[in-house]
């Protein structure tokens, strides 16, 4: 990394020029730097209203750069240790779609676990590509996936040859690793690239003693969620490139679908964050993982609740472990981590990232404070004493059920459907997907089997409280199922 060269932040000085030039808009967007809707400006401020600006010469434009989010793009990419960088303000989903659909066209096979965001299957959905899922190894005892381990992959891919390209979680929600640098040298020795989810991975480029990220490990690709763990504003994301992609079709690939109306507020706060990051991001994510390692001793202390960490690690299905995740199990106190979740929020006032059946996600950084992790901690120990239950007898015991795959996504996703009840769908082909969000991941995706655990599963997480979504059903009480000759 060129640290002379990370000091520039070319898109923020350019809209600070373009502030003091005063130049008169006749031009959109129609709110006129905040003058033309008061209330807006008022609430998020001049200064923000002033540069949320449409794209001109001195600005550049993001479908085809060649100014100063060229130079941009041009400094990511030496932070990150990629060929190309791509400024995304369609969310990391744009990150992860544009990346399947640079490298596979409808019929091609792509392994990839199947606790994958949405995004990722909704990409095949798009472009037609055919998964071939490995599945992650699973911790029963905390009811969570893991990783992808290396034997399994090598057998995917020995298993398919005509595979174009693997995706891998690194990390997973839960902050688990699979043998990225195995994956990598295996995957390229047969041909097959490497494209890599690292939604929540954005801090192994800059920390010390991380994980190895994607662009370290050789991948082809790696989709990077910078508002997630980088610090820029939420749907801005960067999709990276390595020796081995032509940037140039991948631009393509992505003003397929990206807005022609990149806002510059987003574009400037990757542009800020990226700096800010490359300066001082050793310092930022050592305390972070600070925070994150004294809240996990903490809440262990408690009794009943289990804030996991490196000792999970096997070199297998977890073979490494991202310090910054706050995961913590709940079910040892009775409680489901969206229980635990609700109670957080609704009783306390403290919001987390998600609960799901057995486990809850704190996001940590460098920007909390100790008296707010101190009040968290204090606020799990009261509802331990408040709310926990001896009694454990109807807690379910797993979160990933290996799916039965009949159809491609695509093809169940624009075949005939008919709805059916949730209890009624029993052996029939789901025509779209099912999930909790957060954290995205399918319970169902369209051209799999329901079946009667998958079923019970959705109920016990409607009864718990999470968040169902993906259905047309926006009550999730039916589910579209393929109408099959």
């Amino acid at each position: 990394m060129n640290l002379l060269l990370q000091q520039k932040a070319p898109i923020h000085e350019a809209l600070l020029r373009h502030k003091s030039n005063r130049v008169v808009p006749f031009d959109v967007p129609g709110h006129k730097g905040g003058r033309g809707n008061k209330e807006l400006t008022d609430f998020l401020g001049e200064n923000c209203l002033k540069v949320d600006v449409n794209s001109m010469k001195p600005l550049d434009n993001l479908c085809h750069p060649t100014s100063v989010i060229r130079e941009a793009e041009q400094i990511a990419a030496d932070a990150f240790g990629a060929k190309a960088a791509f400024f995304i303000v369609n969310g990391t989903t744009a990150s992860v779609q544009g990346m399947i659909m640079s490298v596979c066209k409808a019929g091609d096979k792509i392994i990839m676990p199947r606790n994958v965001h949405r995004s990722a299957i909704n990409a095949l959905v798009v472009c037609g590509a055919i998964p071939v899922y490995v599945n992650p190894g699973v911790n029963k005892d905390l009811g969570i996936p893991l990783g992808m381990s290396l034997s399994d992959v090598k057998k995917a891919i020995l298993d398919n040859p005509d595979a174009k390209a693997i995706l891998v979680n690194n990390p997973t929600y839960y902050g688990i690793c699979s043998d990225l640098r195995g994956i990598v040298d295996f995957a390229h020795e047969h041909g097959v690239k490497v494209l890599v989810d690292e939604a929540h991975g954005t801090h192994f480029y800059f920390g010390e003693d991380m994980p190895v990220s994607a662009m370290a490990a050789g991948a082809d690709m790696a989709a990077v969620s910078m508002h997630k763990t980088g610090g820029s504003l939420t749907q801005s994301s960067f999709l990276l490139c390595g020796n081995g992609i032509n940037p140039h079709h991948v631009r393509q690939v992505i003003n397929l679908t990206q807005t022609t109306s990149g806002s510059y507020l987003l574009l400037v706060s990757l542009d800020i964050a990226r700096k800010n990051l490359s300066l001082h991001g050793t310092e930022l994510i050592r305390k972070t993982v600070e925070i994150a390692e004294y809240a996990r001793g903490e809440i262990n202390k408690l009794g009943g609740y289990y804030a996991f960490g490196k000792e999970l690690i096997d070199k297998e299905a977890v073979y490494d472990f991202d310090p910054t995740k706050l995961s913590v199990h709940t079910r040892n106190i009775g409680l489901a981590g969206i229980e635990v979740y609700d109670l957080l929020r609704d009783e306390y006032d403290i919001q987390i990232e998600f609960g799901d059946i057995s486990n809850f996600l704190a996001i940590i950084s460098a920007g909390d404070r100790a008296l707010e992790i101190e009040r968290l901690i204090a606020s799990l120990s009261e509802i331990k004493r408040l709310y926990g239950k001896d009694d454990k007898s109807d807690m379910f015991d797993h979160e990933y059920i290996n799916p039965d795959v009949v159809f491609a996504p695509q093809q169940a996703f624009y075949s005939p459907k008919k709805s059916l009840s949730i209890r009624k769908s029993i052996g029939n082909i789901c025509g779209e997907f099912v999930m909790c969000y957060p954290p995205g991941i399918p319970i169902l995706a369209p051209g799999e089997r329901i079946t009667e655990e998958i079923v019970n599963y959705i109920l016990y997480a409607k009864e718990k409280g999470c968040l169902l979504t993906g259905t047309e059903d926006m009550a999730v009480n039916n589910i579209n199922v393929v109408e099959v000759d």
